[in-house]
């Protein structure tokens, strides 16, 4: 059914109800499939009328569509036989038994058997699983909890929730609008016309004198009970009339031809069905109320009439010819830039790319964190990082300030330069813009906050209407707007009927116009005026869509998805508004919406099926793809550079690859080579190596199987309807596809897995108390018992061209040249009872630590004491910088307190007091403006970044006979909302926006040892943990299910197994690129780094996860509780 039957089904709903045609409406609701009405399903399910609620349901889904409507059915005929045994009614219950519930025993057969069973029973209330039964009405409300929460998250049902925001008696609204069209239309019109019937088009009969027409206005009774209506064809809703064709205006070209979409627009025929000359072509504008004069309103302006001479094709419709090809200079496959020339290790998900427009090595990334970044990526260096952070609240909506604080974290959905690339900006998932001014090198300036948009802001564009400057945006609202550079709104384009998903600003000579798509698959123009859209077209398939030019701004091309699935790429002729041609060579259905770009004028880029592909824009078939060595996501972000000779594409391993052909190799060598020449004298001046490197190890290439699993939504119980690439869920039948046996990866031999141990790092008197990484992964930092601090750094060779930290070369035991140890003052302090801390600044330039003593800032380069701060008592008991401003330092003390220390001015500025006993973690939240601090009480406290107050106190629920005692320890996942509590007795993950628990994992089986210290992977994917044991494990971070164990005799000797110590790791730490490395420092001082085989790539295999079919009961042991349902997989 096409987009205008599907709203006229809506109309007509909305007039049955106003009408009170109750029994009529949810037919209608339930026939058509449309609206779900979530009201009328609980007034059926409270009323206990199933054969209602199983009959409204199926016009919307059947029971074996997915694991959500099983669970659906199987809970509503689940209630209905307990209920049936409730009232002592066996007969009732058998019938339900074999009609109803037999059809679950394919899935579960163990479960349908225990259902039976409850037959034997004088009350069902005596098995355990049923002993908290209570009454009737209370399972019903219980019960439709869940299944309101099983509608909500069933894919079948989204977009069939809610109900479009109409105005009252819409359907009555048109039907005037139409008799007033068809009044315009009269010969002899009369001054108050006499409407008797809709069945026929309306005419006034002959008057002595014809008068003007005055608007119709149909009674309300006179529509009451139709009995039926013009049926819609391919033209709209109503037939098309000549004499409203020779009244239209002329718009411009190709915009005057698109397929008509609204009442009004529907009247012209549209010219792909009828020739229709030069002078003669439709106009096409929103649904209006025809004045009282002849003809339509006058939109034309002098922009309009130059834009009509530029774009109006020179032939009759029924005589056009496509523009000849141009003649491009000869080219090869070698043009593209398809060789993966490094990859950059971004940290975060990346959701948007582009390449500066003059400095072609210079990228621009934007992450799902909110983070933007500048890359220059001829030296692999991050030359700028602005996490996201709002500049001024108060200058915000009343309506974004209540939301900000609790809803879902920020993400960027578009980043862009200027066109002189003095500026950029950023689109945020909430309501936000950012603009930056970039005067240089490492120099990207605040310029400008707006809140721009209700709801996510979700493009956003550089423009020069009248040769000003502006930002062009849009967003949830369904609006585009314009801004000058100062913040104010210049034009505000309303006509989309849903959330506008791209823009794209465009001039043709010295007429400037935005196109603009929607999710409703509608295309539409506007000019710099106020007169509205200026076209009003579909796009194929009728969903997500992004428009581009070719380079040169003479070709158009726009490319999609389709909600069932399908891609689109298509190029447009500009002078008829029609496609003039359309790519093959996309899967048969896809399952996110694909992304594109252009370059040289002549190819055209399109990530898709975990590939890159490349057309030739002259020609329909697929030119070439390429994978870049693997490790893509199913739908990459890409972009060229401006030259064309490089293409940046995001990776699942939120990472970046850079993919150049001969020309962009050259100019990567060339933007390195300085860079090269100045860092290597620094280097060989400032380092004094010591230990060696392993010779003739191969490179590490570790690359991320094509299965690796993407990045978690960062909104936890919602939909981000407009997320650029919309994973679709998997059906029970996908899912049952890929089942396979699964077994748990053990890896018991050296030969399993890589490792490289510390030169020079046992030392049994001095045990690892804290391990780093240094953020740029370059470097292991250890700090022993001692407090001594111990650096290992890898150096850039052929063995190790990276120059980061990899399991495959020895690294270099680093110290300066002078000798100096990094030493923290310990004089006086009883090292058996100090509690080291560490914490590293961003840039690697400064480490903080104590051991019981002073807290030491020490310059990593020389390794020099700085300043020494907060002598004992109390001790410093943990370290954590203020991610915004390394001057503030967050400090856990031994007597519980924490105190917000100011280095510049050396000042504690707040004293946090909330704990019982010592702290034992701190964690930073800027997307939730929070502080997390653990203690050895058990408890965790959330403090406020901006006040420094006490929002909550959170005990952690420790398993029965568990007293509070050791370390607990805190950690935010990438999205900065989820929480890793770690402690010896469980694995934890919290939500920390509610400081709601929804994961544990509690040692058992293999790994029932205490749990010593456990980390994120730097993507949030993983959890490290090591145990008291020796073992080591590897947990699916999203579930804590546990992927793989490393056994003591993968990483240890023979000599240390067969010792007299048991020699385990105390602490772990997660490279800060690769998701699959890891360090473990060990009581005898010894420092490892481990990684998975080159072959595997990866730490084991993840689990299956519980069905969610039938019941809650987790499908993997190593579950040991789940206190919140599985999020849906969106």
């Amino acid at each position: 059914m096409s987009s205008l039957s599907r709203e006229l089904v809506f109309l007509i709903l909305q007039f049955l109800e106003e009408e009170k045609f109750k029994e009529s409406v949810h037919r209608l609701e339930q026939e058509s499939g449309f609206f779900f009405n979530m009201k009328y399903f609980e007034e059926k399910v409270h009323a206990g009328e199933w054969e209602e609620v199983e009959k409204y349901l199926s016009g919307f889904t059947k029971v074996d569509d997915n694991r959500y409507s099983m669970k659906i059915f199987f809970e509503i005929r689940k209630q209905k036989y307990l209920e049936a045994l409730d009232r002592q009614d066996k007969a009732k219950a058998v019938e339900i038994l074999v009609n109803d519930l037999k059809v679950f025993s394919t899935f579960n057969e163990d479960l349908y058997k225990e259902i039976t069973q409850l037959l034997t029973l004088g009350n069902f209330r005596e098995n355990e699983q049923l002993s908290k039964y209570g009454d009737t009405k209370t399972a019903r409300s219980i019960m439709l909890i869940e299944l309101k929460k099983l509608i909500e998250a069933n894919p079948l049902f989204r977009e069939k929730l809610v109900f479009p925001t109409l105005k009252s008696s819409r359907l009555r609204t048109l039907i005037n609008q139409s008799l007033n069209w068809q009044h315009q239309l009269c010969k002899n019109p009369r001054s108050n016309p006499d409407i008797k019937t809709l069945f026929t088009d309306h005419t006034c009969n002959p008057t002595n004198g014809a008068l003007a027409p005055t608007p119709v206005n149909l009674p309300a009774a006179a529509v009451a009970k139709p009995t039926a209506y013009t049926p819609l064809g391919a033209h709209g809703p109503f037939p098309p009339t000549a004499a409203a064709a020779a009244n239209a205006n002329a718009l411009a070209g190709w915009m005057a031809n698109a397929a008509a979409a609204s009442s009004v627009q529907a009247a012209v025929v549209t010219a792909s069905s009828l020739p229709v000359p030069p002078n003669q072509v439709p106009i096409l504008k929103r649904p209006i109320t025809p004045p009282a004069t002849l003809g339509m309103v006058d939109y034309q302006n002098a922009e309009h009439e130059q834009l009509i001479k530029r774009l109006r094709p020179a032939q009759s419709v029924e005589e056009v010819t496509y523009p000849t090809v141009r003649q491009q200079a000869s080219w090869s496959l070698d043009d593209l830039p398809r060789t993966v020339a490094f990859t950059l290790h971004q940290g975060s998900t990346v959701a948007s790319l582009d390449f500066h427009p003059s400095h072609h090595t210079l990228l621009l990334v934007g992450c799902n964190n909110g983070e933007i970044m500048v890359w220059e990526v001829g030296i692999r260096e991050k030359l700028v990082s602005k996490p996201f952070k709002i500049w001024e609240m108060q200058a915000c909506t009343s309506t974004f300030q209540a939301s900000a604080a609790k809803d879902a974290p920020f993400s960027v959905t578009r980043v862009t330069w200027s066109p002189d690339g003095t500026f950029c900006g950023a689109a945020f998932s909430k309501h936000l813009i950012h603009l930056y001014a970039y005067a240089g090198p490492n120099d990207l300036r605040q310029h400008l906050e707006i809140d721009a948009h209700t709801g996510g802001v979700n493009d956003i564009a550089f423009a020069h209407p009248n040769k000003q400057l502006c930002v062009v945006t849009c967003g949830d609202d369904k609006l585009i707007k314009v801004w000058d550079l100062t913040g104010r709104r210049l034009f505000n384009f309303e006509g989309h009927e849903a959330p506008v998903y791209s823009i794209c600003p465009h001039q043709k000579e010295n007429i400037q116009f935005i196109f603009s798509t929607a999710i409703d698959g509608k295309i539409k123009a506007w000019l710099y005026d106020n007169m509205g859209s200026r076209v009003d077209y579909d796009a194929p398939g009728h969903w997500c869509t992004t428009m581009l030019y070719s380079a040169d701004g003479s070709r158009l091309f726009s490319c999609g998805t389709g909600k069932d699935g399908d891609s689109f790429l298509v190029e447009w002729n500009e002078s008829e508004g029609a496609i003039k041609r359309t790519y093959s060579g996309f899967r048969k259905k896809s399952n996110g919406v694909v992304q594109f770009d252009t370059t040289q004028n002549h190819f055209l880029a399109v990530g898709e099926d975990s590939q890159i592909k490349f057309w030739d824009m002259d020609n329909i078939n697929i030119l070439t793809s390429t994978d870049a060595d693997g490790g893509l996501p199913s739908f990459p972000r890409l972009r060229f550079n401006k030259e064309g000779n490089l293409l940046a594409v995001a990776t699942t391993d939120n990472g970046i690859k850079i993919l150049a052909n001969a020309t962009g190799m050259r100019s990567l060598r060339t933007v390195e080579a300085p860079f090269e020449a100045l860092r290597a004298p620094m280097e060989a001046a400032a380092i004094k190596a010591s230990g060696s490197s392993v010779a003739n190890v191969a490179p590490v290439n570790c690359k991320v199987e094509r299965s690796s699993p993407v990045r978690p939504s960062p909104i936890l119980n919602g939909v981000d309807s407009i997320a650029r690439t919309m994973e679709k869920p998997k059906t029970l039948d996908e899912v049952s596809d890929k089942i396979k046996p699964w077994q748990l990866t053990e890896i018991i031999d050296p030969a399993h897995c890589r490792m490289v141990t510390m030169p020079e790092s046992i030392d049994a008197a001095n045990k690892v108390a804290r391990l780093l990484y240094t953020n740029s992964g370059v470097g292991v930092l250890a700090l022993g018992s001692n407090g001594v601090q111990k650096l290992w750094k890898w150096v850039r060779n052929d063995q190790n061209p990276s120059g980061k930290a990899t399991a495959n070369v020895v690294p270099q035991h680093w110290h300066p040249s002078s000798g100096l140890l990094m030493t923290n003052d310990v004089s006086g302090v009883n090292l058996e009872e100090a509690v080291p801390c560490i914490a590293l600044s961003k840039n690697d330039s400064y480490v903080m630590s104590a051991a019981g003593g002073k807290v030491s800032l020490f310059n990593m380069m020389t390794f020099k004491v700085m300043t020494t701060f907060m002598p004992p008592p109390p001790a410093s008991t943990f370290l954590a910088f203020h991610p915004q401003d390394n001057n503030i330092i967050a400090i856990g003390m031994e007597d519980s307190t924490i105190h917000i220390y100011n280095v510049r001015v050396d000042e504690v500025k707040s004293k946090l007091k909330g704990h019982q006993k010592r702290i034992t973690g701190l964690a930073f939240s800027t997307n939730l403006n929070i502080l997390v601090s653990s203690g050895a009480d058990a408890q965790l406290c959330i403090w406020s970044i901006d006040t420094w107050e006490k929002r909550k106190l959170v005990p952690i629920q420790l398993p029965a006979g568990k007293v509070p005692n050791g370390d607990t320890r805190v950690q935010f996942h990438s999205d900065q909302i989820r929480l890793l509590v770690s402690h010896e007795t469980q694995l934890a993950i919290y939500d920390a926006s509610k400081m709601e628990r929804i994961r544990q994992w509690i040692p058992q089986d293999a790994l029932s040892a205490p749990i010593s210290c456990a980390v994120y992977s730097c993507n949030s994917q993983l959890v490290y943990a090591s145990f008291c044991d020796r073992n080591i494990g590897v947990f699916d971070a999203d579930s804590l299910r546990l992927r793989c164990r490393i056994a003591p005799s993968a990483y240890l000797s023979q000599a240390v197994l067969n010792g007299s110590q048991a020699i385990y790791p105390l602490v772990v730490a997660a490279h800060p690129q690769e998701p699959n490395q890891f360090a473990v420092g060990l009581i005898d001082g010894s420092v490892k780094v481990l990684e998975p085989t080159e072959s595997e790539g990866k730490w084991g295999v993840l689990p299956p996860a519980d069905n969610g079919i039938l019941n809650g009961r987790t499908g993997s042991s190593s579950t040991a509780s789940n206190h919140a349902p599985d999020q849906a997989q969106r």
